[in-house]
Protein backbone atom coordinates (compact mmCIF):
# COMPACT_ATOMS: atom_id res chain seq x y z
CA UNK A 1 0.00 0.00 0.00
CA UNK A 2 1.16 3.29 -1.15
CA UNK A 3 1.98 5.79 1.86
CA UNK A 4 0.75 9.47 1.40
CA UNK A 5 3.81 11.57 1.92
CA UNK A 6 3.06 14.22 4.91
CA UNK A 7 4.36 17.48 3.70
CA UNK A 8 2.77 21.22 3.25
CA UNK A 9 0.56 20.56 0.75
CA UNK A 10 -1.24 17.75 1.55
CA UNK A 11 -1.47 18.59 5.24
CA UNK A 12 -3.20 22.03 3.94
CA UNK A 13 -5.18 19.54 1.87
CA UNK A 14 -5.71 17.64 5.31
CA UNK A 15 -6.95 20.75 7.43
CA UNK A 16 -9.11 22.31 4.69
CA UNK A 17 -11.33 18.78 4.40
CA UNK A 18 -10.96 18.31 8.32
CA UNK A 19 -12.54 22.51 8.71
CA UNK A 20 -15.18 21.66 5.92
CA UNK A 21 -16.49 18.20 6.84
CA UNK A 22 -16.34 19.49 10.77
CA UNK A 23 -18.18 22.57 9.64
CA UNK A 24 -20.78 20.81 7.35
CA UNK A 25 -21.17 18.27 10.27
CA UNK A 26 -21.66 20.61 12.88
CA UNK A 27 -24.17 22.58 11.21
CA UNK A 28 -26.45 19.75 10.19
CA UNK A 29 -26.11 17.84 13.53
CA UNK A 30 -24.42 19.86 16.08
CA UNK A 31 -24.68 23.36 17.17
CA UNK A 32 -25.51 25.47 13.82
CA UNK A 33 -25.32 29.04 14.74
CA UNK A 34 -21.56 28.34 16.43
CA UNK A 35 -20.17 26.79 13.50
CA UNK A 36 -22.18 29.38 11.13
CA UNK A 37 -20.23 31.75 12.81
CA UNK A 38 -17.03 30.40 12.44
CA UNK A 39 -16.97 31.00 8.71
CA UNK A 40 -15.32 34.09 8.86
CA UNK A 41 -12.34 31.65 10.39
CA UNK A 42 -13.10 29.24 7.75
CA UNK A 43 -11.83 31.47 4.71
CA UNK A 44 -9.22 33.03 6.25
CA UNK A 45 -7.71 29.40 6.93
CA UNK A 46 -8.34 28.81 3.36
CA UNK A 47 -7.25 32.13 1.90
CA UNK A 48 -3.77 31.22 3.92
CA UNK A 49 -3.37 27.73 2.97
CA UNK A 50 -3.54 29.01 -1.00
CA UNK A 51 -1.18 31.99 -0.01
CA UNK A 52 0.94 29.19 1.41
CA UNK A 53 0.96 26.34 -1.71
CA UNK A 54 0.86 28.95 -4.48
CA UNK A 55 3.83 29.60 -6.57
CA UNK A 56 5.23 33.29 -6.65
CA UNK A 57 6.59 35.40 -9.06
CA UNK A 58 6.89 39.32 -9.03
CA UNK A 59 3.47 40.01 -9.73
CA UNK A 60 1.96 38.12 -6.96
CA UNK A 61 1.31 40.54 -4.39
CA UNK A 62 -0.10 42.79 -6.50
CA UNK A 63 -2.39 40.59 -8.46
CA UNK A 64 -3.84 39.43 -5.24
CA UNK A 65 -4.28 42.78 -3.98
CA UNK A 66 -5.89 43.96 -7.12
CA UNK A 67 -8.41 40.92 -6.91
CA UNK A 68 -9.04 42.02 -3.06
CA UNK A 69 -10.00 45.66 -3.32
CA UNK A 70 -11.79 45.34 -6.70
CA UNK A 71 -13.95 42.71 -5.52
CA UNK A 72 -14.79 45.24 -1.85
CA UNK A 73 -15.25 47.45 -3.77
CA UNK A 74 -17.84 45.62 -6.16
CA UNK A 75 -19.73 44.77 -3.25
CA UNK A 76 -19.60 47.89 -1.29
CA UNK A 77 -20.81 49.92 -4.49
CA UNK A 78 -23.40 46.93 -4.62
CA UNK A 79 -24.57 47.34 -0.80
CA UNK A 80 -24.60 51.17 -1.14
CA UNK A 81 -26.53 51.34 -5.00
CA UNK A 82 -27.39 48.31 -5.77
CA UNK A 83 -26.54 48.50 -9.46
CA UNK A 84 -23.86 46.03 -9.10
CA UNK A 85 -25.43 42.79 -8.08
CA UNK A 86 -28.81 44.08 -7.21
CA UNK A 87 -30.00 45.27 -3.71
CA UNK A 88 -29.06 43.60 -0.72
CA UNK A 89 -27.16 43.81 2.91
CA UNK A 90 -25.12 41.40 4.79
CA UNK A 91 -26.24 39.95 7.94
CA UNK A 92 -23.75 39.54 11.25
CA UNK A 93 -22.59 36.00 10.22
CA UNK A 94 -19.70 36.79 7.77
CA UNK A 95 -18.14 39.33 10.43
CA UNK A 96 -16.53 42.96 11.07
CA UNK A 97 -17.47 44.97 8.08
CA UNK A 98 -16.03 47.77 6.33
CA UNK A 99 -18.68 50.52 4.70
CA UNK A 100 -21.55 47.62 5.35
CA UNK A 101 -19.48 45.09 3.74
CA UNK A 102 -17.60 42.01 5.67
CA UNK A 103 -14.00 42.55 5.19
CA UNK A 104 -13.44 38.93 4.39
CA UNK A 105 -15.26 38.90 1.46
CA UNK A 106 -12.52 40.33 -0.23
CA UNK A 107 -10.74 37.26 0.72
CA UNK A 108 -13.40 35.12 -0.75
CA UNK A 109 -13.00 36.96 -4.14
CA UNK A 110 -9.21 36.10 -4.06
CA UNK A 111 -10.00 32.88 -3.16
CA UNK A 112 -12.59 32.12 -5.96
CA UNK A 113 -10.77 34.02 -8.54
CA UNK A 114 -7.41 31.40 -7.37
CA UNK A 115 -8.97 28.00 -7.22
CA UNK A 116 -11.14 28.78 -10.71
CA UNK A 117 -8.68 30.29 -12.68
CA UNK A 118 -5.98 27.46 -11.66
CA UNK A 119 -8.68 24.83 -12.22
CA UNK A 120 -9.69 26.45 -15.88
CA UNK A 121 -5.87 26.41 -16.71
CA UNK A 122 -5.62 22.62 -16.45
CA UNK A 123 -8.12 21.65 -18.99
CA UNK A 124 -7.61 24.37 -21.56
CA UNK A 125 -4.21 26.28 -22.44
CA UNK A 126 -6.09 28.92 -24.85
CA UNK A 127 -5.97 31.96 -22.57
CA UNK A 128 -9.91 33.35 -23.18
CA UNK A 129 -11.13 29.82 -23.47
CA UNK A 130 -9.97 29.04 -19.78
CA UNK A 131 -10.94 33.07 -18.98
CA UNK A 132 -14.87 31.75 -19.38
CA UNK A 133 -14.31 28.61 -18.10
CA UNK A 134 -13.52 30.09 -14.32
CA UNK A 135 -15.99 32.77 -14.83
CA UNK A 136 -18.87 30.19 -15.46
CA UNK A 137 -17.09 28.20 -12.30
CA UNK A 138 -17.51 30.66 -10.32
CA UNK A 139 -21.46 31.20 -11.56
CA UNK A 140 -21.82 27.49 -10.85
CA UNK A 141 -20.83 27.80 -7.28
CA UNK A 142 -22.83 31.46 -6.65
CA UNK A 143 -25.96 29.56 -7.96
CA UNK A 144 -25.26 26.98 -5.38
CA UNK A 145 -24.62 29.58 -2.87
CA UNK A 146 -27.26 32.06 -3.38
CA UNK A 147 -30.62 30.06 -1.64
CA UNK A 148 -28.31 29.47 1.58
CA UNK A 149 -27.13 32.59 2.13
CA UNK A 150 -30.40 34.51 3.77
CA UNK A 151 -30.38 30.96 5.86
CA UNK A 152 -27.00 31.42 7.46
CA UNK A 153 -27.25 35.09 7.50
CA UNK A 154 -24.60 35.85 5.08
CA UNK A 155 -26.84 38.03 3.19
CA UNK A 156 -30.34 39.17 1.97
CA UNK A 157 -31.63 40.40 -1.00
CA UNK A 158 -34.46 42.81 -1.21
CA UNK A 159 -36.31 40.80 -3.23
CA UNK A 160 -35.47 37.18 -1.98
CA UNK A 161 -33.49 35.08 -3.80
CA UNK A 162 -31.16 36.66 -5.90
CA UNK A 163 -32.23 37.46 -9.77
CA UNK A 164 -30.33 37.43 -12.95
CA UNK A 165 -29.27 41.30 -11.88
CA UNK A 166 -26.75 39.71 -9.43
CA UNK A 167 -24.92 36.44 -12.03
CA UNK A 168 -24.88 39.22 -14.55
CA UNK A 169 -23.14 41.44 -11.71
CA UNK A 170 -20.76 38.43 -10.68
CA UNK A 171 -19.75 37.79 -13.77
CA UNK A 172 -18.76 41.58 -14.81
CA UNK A 173 -17.13 41.79 -12.01
CA UNK A 174 -14.78 38.48 -12.13
CA UNK A 175 -14.57 38.87 -16.00
CA UNK A 176 -11.48 41.41 -15.97
CA UNK A 177 -10.10 40.02 -12.52
CA UNK A 178 -9.79 36.80 -14.26
CA UNK A 179 -8.30 38.43 -16.71
CA UNK A 180 -5.80 39.92 -14.23
CA UNK A 181 -4.62 36.80 -12.56
CA UNK A 182 -4.25 34.57 -15.29
CA UNK A 183 -2.19 37.06 -17.17
CA UNK A 184 -0.16 38.15 -14.69
CA UNK A 185 -0.88 35.66 -11.67
CA UNK A 186 0.79 32.21 -11.12
CA UNK A 187 -2.04 29.70 -11.50
CA UNK A 188 -1.54 26.63 -9.17
CA UNK A 189 -0.18 23.10 -10.51
CA UNK A 190 -1.01 21.33 -7.50
CA UNK A 191 -4.42 20.20 -6.33
CA UNK A 192 -5.02 22.32 -4.15
CA UNK A 193 -7.78 24.67 -5.84
CA UNK A 194 -9.15 21.50 -7.13
CA UNK A 195 -10.01 20.27 -3.64
CA UNK A 196 -11.25 23.26 -2.20
CA UNK A 197 -13.83 24.36 -5.06
CA UNK A 198 -14.94 20.58 -4.53
CA UNK A 199 -15.11 21.21 -0.67
CA UNK A 200 -17.38 24.42 -1.38
CA UNK A 201 -19.49 22.32 -3.97
CA UNK A 202 -20.17 19.51 -1.16
CA UNK A 203 -20.71 22.02 1.86
CA UNK A 204 -23.48 24.23 -0.37
CA UNK A 205 -24.90 21.18 -1.75
CA UNK A 206 -25.34 19.34 1.06
CA UNK A 207 -26.29 21.97 3.25
CA UNK A 208 -29.23 22.88 0.26
CA UNK A 209 -30.65 19.11 0.80
CA UNK A 210 -30.83 19.74 4.55
CA UNK A 211 -31.88 23.49 4.59
CA UNK A 212 -35.55 22.53 5.58
CA UNK A 213 -33.87 20.15 8.41
CA UNK A 214 -30.95 22.60 10.35
CA UNK A 215 -33.23 24.82 11.79
CA UNK A 216 -30.62 27.90 12.41
CA UNK A 217 -32.49 30.70 14.27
Amino acid sequence: MQTVPFNKLNASIGLLWLFHVSGIIGIIYGNAQWFVQATPINLTLSFILLLLNMGWNRNSLWVIFTCYFVGMLAEILGVYYGFIFGSYSYGATLGPKVFEVPWVIGLNWCILIIITASIARAFFTHFWASICCAVGLMLFLDVLIEPMAPVLDFWTFETGLASLHNYLGWALVALPLQVVYQRYGLPYKNALPFHLYLLQLLFFVILLLKVNSIGIQ
